[in-house]
Formats: structure tokens, C-alpha cells, sequence
């Protein structure tokens, strides 16, 4: 009796060692909470910014002239938009022969002036939300300080289509010698300079080759910071090549192209707080189900009285869906699940779309307030919530995905549970790739990504497989939406219900054309998940 007693005295303390050893184990790998604030790139910017700053401010005491054909083409920190003057005599057909250039300088008279001030503060405020979400440190100005003889820009130039632009952080950094000589050689452009140093030899202007030659290095530095590039050939989202060399020495750099994003901002008010009729519409589509819908509507009146709801439809016999901040639209019958995502999307003018299906039921637990604030916090595109089953369970359908290259069979797409890390500040918040059907995001984002709308019954994990790589997404466990209860017995089922089902679930193409999008549109071979 005393040896078992013994016995199992052991057996209990290596029971609680290995216990503590998981929990220790689990603590150890549990994924880290991580800051996807928006002000994560200014860190970098204010290190990059003091380093251009010390190469700036070399040769100051070095004279130049201005040469003012260049100068004046290049982009100063302001515009104006000025019309042509009119002509003493208005000629008959005058317009069509010489067109005048006419302007527009009054868009702010659109507001009151009372309201003038917080309109340009939050308008700001809404800028510098889009430039924090839309640059990385990927942008900006990198000057490569001389390790060979070279310096110069490695990233960070960017330049109109047809305009001119001041090159940065051009220098030679070599022993004297008799004579100091440097080139460059571009595809897409002419160089040219700006202002003119006495005792440096240019040739080359205004071509796509220049080489310049002083005997003095210091002063070829200091007419290398006038060097400007012209783009001259524009094709969209490219970038110009420029070789820069000296004896025995070569760098390349590159010129981006293009032109800017042109911001797309939503005004919700000038309130501190969030006005969650002006930040957020609800959408969803229905097919066969309008007791449902009808219940999700009766439920979301209940806490958000004002929140406009769009609804997709496409019924054989469409029935009306009426009532304040409604707006329905009838579709072509049964054109399908991601046809009506778009469509309700399509028709979504505030910053933020909610989608959810039509037997959803809105509870106090629904927290939209939850949503707009990770949204406005982080740079995430999209933050999904959790369903809540009739059974009591809970489902959040969090998962990572990643893309393996293939080769020339197409690549390999693997679909997994979890997600990647918490989001700092928000401790119920974590980062993923997929997400539940029930989830908000930014409505410019959404319409960018698109529903294919071939996919016509079930659908889900495609959006985020085509958003991959563009969407940046959470997940919120705390934020639910109760699921109305499926459990029916067959003979007690409506005819609506098991016309819904055949559609939904027994659609004998449905597969196919998954396949042929996945192995063409995403140019895939194979598809795993767990």
C-alpha cells in the first residue's frame, strides 16, 4: 500500500513538471502583439531624412548661376491653376483654332464658410492618413554614401511623365588626381542642370548621355547637385535605368515614372467621434430568404437606426424591401453570390462597407464602433468579427495563406488555421489572410480587389486569394454577429428553403469553374489547406 502510495506521489509531480514545461512552451511561442499602426514609417523617414540632410549641406561656400530654362520646369512645393487670358478680339471660331487653357480655383466655396476651417483639418487629417497607409520606407530618398568612389540615390526618385526632377546626392569621392570624370547614361530621358558651376565641363545636355570633368573636385560636386533628368518616353508604373560611372568604376540607380495615387478620402464630419452612419454602410445580398432578411434589418435598427443598408437581389420574384436608409437593387435572377457582392459594394459612397449575410442578427455584442476604430488606428484594409452559431459556438475562420512558386505547372497555394501575430493595442485583434464573412473594410480597398463574378453559389476563400498581396487583414474575436439557426427537420423546411439549398448546394458547375479560375486567372497548379 505504501509503495503505490509512493507511486503515485511520483506519477503527480512529473504530472505538474510537464504541465508547467508545456505552459512555459506555449508561452514562450504564443506569436507576438505587434504595432501595424500607421506611424511606423516615419521612424524610418526621420533616419533617412537626417542623412540627406548631412549630404545636402556639403560645397554650400561653392558659387553657381541659375540656369533658368531648366529651373523653371522644375516642381516647386505648390501650384496654381491660371486660365488664359482672353483675347482683345474674340475671333469666330478662335476656340477651335487656338483653345484657351480655363481654370477652376473655387471648390472650396462648396462648403460653408463656417464649417471651411474643420473641413480643411479633417481633409488634412484624411491625407495624412492615406500617406501613412500608402508609403513604406521602400520610398523613400536612400542616398548610397561613397564605398566606391560613387555616391548616389538608390531609391526614392520619382518623376512626372514628361517632367524634370532634380537627381540628389550625385557626388564623386576620389584622391586628387589631374582631372575628375564622371557619367551618366539614361533610357527614358535627357539630363540637363539647373544651374552651372565655372570650372566644370558639360557635355551632353539635354541628352541621354552627359559627362562632366573638372579638375577640382570639389567643384564637379558641386554642379552634381545641380544634375536634373527630364522623362522623356512615359509608359505606366516603369522606371528608367540610369548608369553612373567614373574609371574604373560603375553604379546603377533607378527613376520611377508615373503618376502619383491620386487620393481618394471620405468626409464623415469634423467630430472627434465616430459617426458610424457617415463612416459605414451595410451590405448584403439575399436570395430566397426574406424572412431572414427582414429579421437581419428588425435587428440592426435596433442599434443603428441611420446606417444605410444596401441589398443585392437577385429573386425570380423579387419582393419589396422597403424602409428608411434602404436601398434595394434587383439583380438578373439567380446571377449569383459575388455578382451581388459587387453590385451592393459598387454602390457604397461612405469610407467603410460592413458585409454580412442575410441571416445575420445584429446583437449588442455587434460592436461597428470596434471596427472603425481598428480601421482608423492600424493600416489594415479589412478587420473580420466572429459568428456566433445557434449552438452556442463561435467562429472567428481565421488563416493564413501563402503562395509557393511552381515553375511553369503554376504555383501552389497553401490555406491554413491561425494567423500571424496580435495587433498591438488591441489585445482580441490578431492579423491573417482570411476571414469569416462577416467583416469590414475599406470600401476603395474592397472595389479594388473585386468578387469575380463567376462564382455564383459558394464562394468565400477566393476574395482573399485574389486580395492576397493587396488587402491588408485582421480579425476580432469580440466582435459578433449572431447566425440564425439552420437546424430544421426536412419535413418542417419551406419550399423557399429547399429551393435556397438546391441552388446553393447542389449547383453541378459550381467546382468546375473554381478550378479553371484557379488554374488560369491565379495561374495556380494545387491548393492545400487544413
Amino acid at each position: 500500500m505504501r509503495c503505490f502510495l509512493q507511486k503515485k506521489t511520483w506519477v503527480s509531480i512529473i504530472s505538474v513538471q510537464l504541465l508547467c514545461i508545456v505552459l512555459l512552451y506555449w508561452t514562450a511561442t504564443t506569436p507576438p502583439s505587434v504595432d501595424v499602426g500607421p506611424n511606423q514609417s516615419h521612424k524610418a523617414l526621420n533616419v533617412l531624412q537626417e542623412r540627406l540632410h548631412n549630404v545636402q549641406r556639403t560645397y554650400k561656400n561653392i558659387p553657381y548661376v541659375i540656369k533658368e530654362s531648366v529651373a523653371s520646369r522644375l516642381a516647386l512645393n505648390g501650384c496654381v491653376c491660371e486660365a488664359d487670358k482672353k483675347p482683345a478680339i474674340d475671333l469666330p471660331f478662335a476656340q477651335l483654332l487656338f483653345p484657351r487653357v480655363w481654370a477652376q480655383n473655387d471648390f472650396h466655396t462648396a462648403f460653408q464658410e463656417a464649417e471651411l476651417a474643420k473641413v480643411k483639418s479633417r481633409r488634412q487629417q484624411e491625407f495624412n492618413s492615406f500617406r501613412q497607409r500608402y508609403q513604406t520606407p521602400a520610398d523613400f530618398l536612400v542616398i548610397a554614401e561613397a564605398n566606391s568612389p560613387l555616391q548616389y540615390p538608390t531609391q526614392g526618385i520619382e518623376v512626372r511623365p514628361l517632367r524634370t526632377v532634380v537627381i540628389p546626392g550625385l557626388a564623386l569621392k576620389e584622391k586628387s588626381r589631374p582631372l575628375h570624370t564622371v557619367n551618366l547614361t539614361a533610357t527614358l530621358g535627357t539630363f540637363d542642370v539647373s544651374a552651372t558651376v565655372d570650372g566644370v565641363s558639360v557635355k551632353g545636355v539635354a541628352a541621354m548621355h552627359m559627362t562632366l570633368s573638372s579638375s577640382d573636385l570639389d567643384t564637379l560636386n558641386r554642379q552634381l547637385q545641380f544634375i536634373t533628368y527630364t522623362n522623356t518616353l512615359f509608359h505606366p508604373k516603369t522606371a528608367d535605368t540610369v548608369q553612373f560611372e567614373t574609371d574604373g568604376h560603375q553604379s546603377v540607380f533607378t527613376i520611377k515614372v508615373g503618376h502619383p495615387v491620386t487620393p481618394k478620402l471620405y468626409y464623415s464630419g469634423s467630430t472627434n467621434e465616430y459617426n458610424i452612419s457617415a463612416l459605414v454602410t451595410i451590405a448584403t445580398k439575399t436570395f430566397l430568404r426574406y424572412d431572414k432578411l427582414q429579421d437581419l434589418i428588425d435587428s440592426i435598427r435596433k442599434f443603428y437606426r441611420t446606417v444605410t443598408i444596401v441589398i443585392a437581389d437577385d429573386n425570380e420574384h423579387p419582393q419589396p424591401v422597403t424602409g428608411p436608409h434602404i436601398e434595394h437593387y434587383i439583380m438578373p435572377f439567380a446571377k449569383g453570390w459575388f455578382a451581388g457582392r459587387n453590385l451592393a459594394v459598387s454602390q457604397v459612397s461612405t469610407k467603410y462597407v460592413l458585409w454580412v449575410d442575410d441571416d445575420f442578427i445584429f446583437t449588442s455584442n455587434t460592436k461597428l464602433e470596434k471596427m472603425v476604430e481598428v480601421l482608423e488606428k492600424t493600416t489594415l484594409d479589412l478587420v473580420g468579427g466572429a459568428v456566433r452559431e445557434a449552438t452556442g459556438y463561435t467562429a472567428s475562420y481565421r488563416h493564413t495563406i501563402s503562395v509557393e512558386d511552381g515553375g511553369e505547372k503554376g504555383d501552389c497555394v497553401h490555406i491554413r488555421n491561425g494567423y500571424y501575430h496580435t495587433i498591438h493595442g488591441f489585445p482580441n485583434c490578431v492579423v491573417a489572410d482570411a476571414v469569416i464573412n462577416f467583416f469590414m473594410g475599406r470600401t476603395d480597398m474592397m472595389l479594388q480587389v473585386g468578387f469575380d463574378p463567376r462564382l455564383a453559389r459558394a464562394a468565400h476563400l477566393e476574395f482573399f486569394i485574389d486580395g492576397l498581396g493587396t488587402l491588408h487583414i485582421g480579425s476580432c474575436d469580440d466582435i459578433i454577429v449572431n447566425h440564425a439557426s439552420k437546424i430544421k427537420l426536412p419535413w418542417g423546411k419551406l419550399d423557399s428553403e429547399k429551393a435556397y439549398e438546391k441552388f446553393r448546394y447542389y449547383s453541378p458547375n459550381s467546382s468546375q469553374i473554381k478550378n479553371r479560375l484557379f488554374f488560369f486567372k491565379n495561374r495556380l497548379q494545387c491548393i492545400s489547406s487544413n
